[in-house]
């Protein structure tokens, strides 16, 4: 009998807790729900930032290290003084880091362009750093090949798992895949007679005004078009990638056109032909005008 009892009360006792542990599962179940639930959107929130440039770093460089230019001359860069603040060398080149984790291919088309552009620019501005300093670009001759000058040869980021150069970023993405001219307004080479290096990053939401703005300022300066001796004389841009302008002089000619001031506009009705191209390969540095070759 007294066995019958104790078995009794254990069963009792195992039922009771029991009953309490479903009790507390269900008071749980909310909760557990709701963690999940915020873990989630945590991780999704996270992933999101991790997928979205951040260009604010580059923004604070160009304001303490970009002079815009005047009368003609481009945005120079102070590369010395860049070089020579250890906490934004560094900074630069996490930026960098930064941008090589980014998947291009979750951005749209225009974030697309203006990732690479941005990503273009900074490694030019970063790899002129670390050689400065030198007259030109162009002194900077680390890609392979003998008779290779300048560093866009070189693979110096990797992005997605693909070594890439400058050369590949401008030549193997930006023109074949959005075939826009503007791309060569975009991306700036560190030289004098290059369109500027933008004052600010470029953005999905702001690139087509942003691209013929650049368009329109290069194509009005001294550096993209000019008149000698009644002569016109363009950037020898126009002509090395005349297939990007048209494909023709003609076409070129129509692409300045487009862009082209009130004043330009004028000078340019009677004209059909260029007479020569000319490029300025000197440094786009604070300290380069007296250097320039």
């Amino acid at each position: 009998m007294s066995v019958s009892v104790t078995y009794a009360a254990r069963g009792r006792q195992e039922n009771s807790w029991a009953a309490r542990a479903r009790a507390l599962s269900h008071a749980c179940f909310p909760l557990l729900v709701l963690f999940l639930f915020f873990f989630v959107f945590i991780s999704n929130a996270h992933a999101e930032e991790a997928m979205t440039p951040d260009y604010d770093p580059w923004q604070r460089l160009m304001d303490t290290y970009l002079t815009e230019g005047t009368d003609g001359a481009p945005n120079l860069v102070d590369y010395a003084a860049l070089k020579a603040d250890p906490a934004d060398r560094a900074a630069l080149k996490a930026y960098i880091a930064t941008l090589e984790k980014i998947d291009p291919k979750s951005l749209s088309r225009d974030d697309r362009f203006a990732f690479w552009a941005n990503l273009y620019n900074a490694v030019t501005v970063d790899v002129v750093v670390d050689h400065i300093p030198v007259a030109s670009i162009r002194d900077i001759s680390i890609s392979p090949g003998l008779f290779s000058k300048g560093p866009w040869g070189k693979k110096l980021v990797t992005v997605g798992g693909r070594e890439l150069s400058l050369d590949d970023i401008e030549h193997a993405i930006l023109r074949p895949d959005f075939k826009d001219a503007r791309v060569h307004y975009a991306v700036n080479c560190a030289s004098w007679s290059c369109p500027d290096l933008a004052p600010e990053p470029y953005r999905g939401a702001t690139l087509d005004a942003a691209l013929d703005a650049a368009a329109r300022a290069y194509i009005n300066s001294p550096r993209g078009v000019r008149f000698e001796d009644g002569k016109l004389v363009l950037s020898s841009i126009f002509d090395w990638y005349q297939e990007d302008f048209g494909g023709s002089e003609a076409g070129v000619l129509a692409h300045i056109r487009k862009y082209a001031d009130d004043a330009l506009a004028a000078r340019l009705e009677d004209v059909s032909h260029v007479s020569s191209y000319d490029y300025d390969w000197s440094l786009n540095g604070l300290a380069s005008p007296e250097n320039r070759k």
